[in-house]
């Protein structure tokens, strides 16, 4: 599973879900004048609650992390694990909701004359309320919110990050430019011999290196690094993705086609990222 393919929203859940296991620790109701020594049952004292309250939201939290974590989405019944988790931790909400309007026991489960009135909701039950809650506002909002999509570990950047077109030619992968690099831009173009390893030669126009290095259409190729996993699509419009590309990864923008990205990966193929939303530059 990789981490990084986790957004700021799934933290949230995960929170959440640390907060509801406590919470199942805790009181699951209580009573005015109750004398201290009585012990009050926790919410595993409860096997509606535990079923419809804790093990649902932890079970919700699971589904959408782990979603959200493998590189392909696994579907059961036509629904992805993510879709599975948000009705979970709905579901949790609104049993939560519930049992504290209508706090489960009495006072037959302690013994007569413990307390005075009807059982109220407990620390725990309370507590358990707020965590679902959150955590299905979470799971909903998450695909929606912009601060919530963002990546929840940001990928690391590069060490020695190179400069795209301009500056001095490097070898190996990330230089558009190298000898031999597969997928180079402009290859078979007047720009190409200005990268084709041969700096010292003029290119087609007569012009030095340094004049066909300028981009075409102000656009200069950069380093980038997607949020989660994306795919990559063939450039002449296929539907199948020919790749994915993954969080933590950089990758280089060789051309823009409008809202997209033409990327090349690090095996040298090219295609077009057709979503380009958060992702961050190098």
């Amino acid at each position: 599973m990789n981490i990084r393919s986790l957004t700021r929203g799934d933290g949230v859940v995960i929170g959440a879900a640390v907060l509801l296991f406590i919470a199942s620790f805790l009181d699951l109701y209580s009573f005015d004048g109750l004398s201290d020594s009585v012990d009050l049952p926790s919410l595993w004292g409860s096997g509606p609650v535990v079923m419809s309250v804790v093990l649902a939201g932890i079970i919700g939290a699971a589904l959408i992390v782990v979603g959200h974590g493998l590189p392909q989405p696994r579907k059961v019944v036509g629904l992805d694990l993510h879709q599975f988790g948000v009705a979970f931790t709905v579901f949790a909400a609104w049993s939560a909701l519930g049992n504290v309007f209508d706090a489960p026991g009495g006072l037959n489960n302690i013994g007569p004359g413990s307390g005075e009135g009807a059982p109220t909701a407990g620390t725990g039950l309370i507590i358990a309320l707020i965590a679902t809650l959150v955590m299905a506002a979470a799971a909903v909002a998450s695909p929606l919110v912009p601060a919530l999509k963002a990546a929840l570990v940001p990928a690391p950047r590069p060490a020695a990050p190179q400069p795209p077109y301009g500056g001095q030619p490097q070898g190996g992968y990330g230089y558009p430019g190298a000898p031999g690099a597969p997928g180079a831009p402009g290859a078979g173009q007047p720009q190409a011999s200005a990268f084709g390893g041969q700096p010292q030669q003029p290119s087609y126009g007569g012009q030095p290196p340094a004049a066909a290095q300028a981009p075409a259409a102000d656009f200069s190729p950069f380093w980038f690094a997607v949020p989660v996993a994306r795919p990559l699509f063939a450039e002449d419009g296929s539907p199948a993705p020919i790749a994915e590309l993954a969080p933590g990864t950089w990758y280089l923008a060789v051309e823009q086609r409008g809202p997209a990205l033409v990327a090349q990966t690090q095996d040298g193929r090219r295609g077009v990222l057709q979503d380009t939303t958060g992702i961050q530059r190098g």
